[in-house]
């Protein structure tokens, strides 16, 4: 799960441009929106197309979207769970 996560901060900054972070810079219970990294709307479409090409994960549901973007933990649970790649 560690090895995951920090795959995923590093494909997070790399879809997102997110030229100024490092992957130390992000903790594992940061919150992704908001008072966090400070990702906005937009944001959310690239992470959710970062699921569906990098891991084949498709979100039916758009509102699934606020719970599985809260952290990194989050995303990396529901990941686990629902990967097909």
């Amino acid at each position: 799960m560690e090895e995951l996560k920090e795959e995923l901060k590093g494909k997070i900054i790399e879809v997102l441009n997110l030229e100024d972070i490092s992957v130390a810079d992000i903790d594992d219970s940061d919150a992704l929106f908001g008072d966090g990294l400070g990702l906005d709307s937009i944001d959310a479409l690239e992470l959710i197309v970062l699921l569906d090409k990098e891991y084949g994960i498709k979100l039916s549901d758009p509102k699934q979207g606020k719970s599985i973007f809260e952290s990194v933990n989050t995303m990396a649970d529901y990941i686990a769970k629902n990967r097909t790649k």
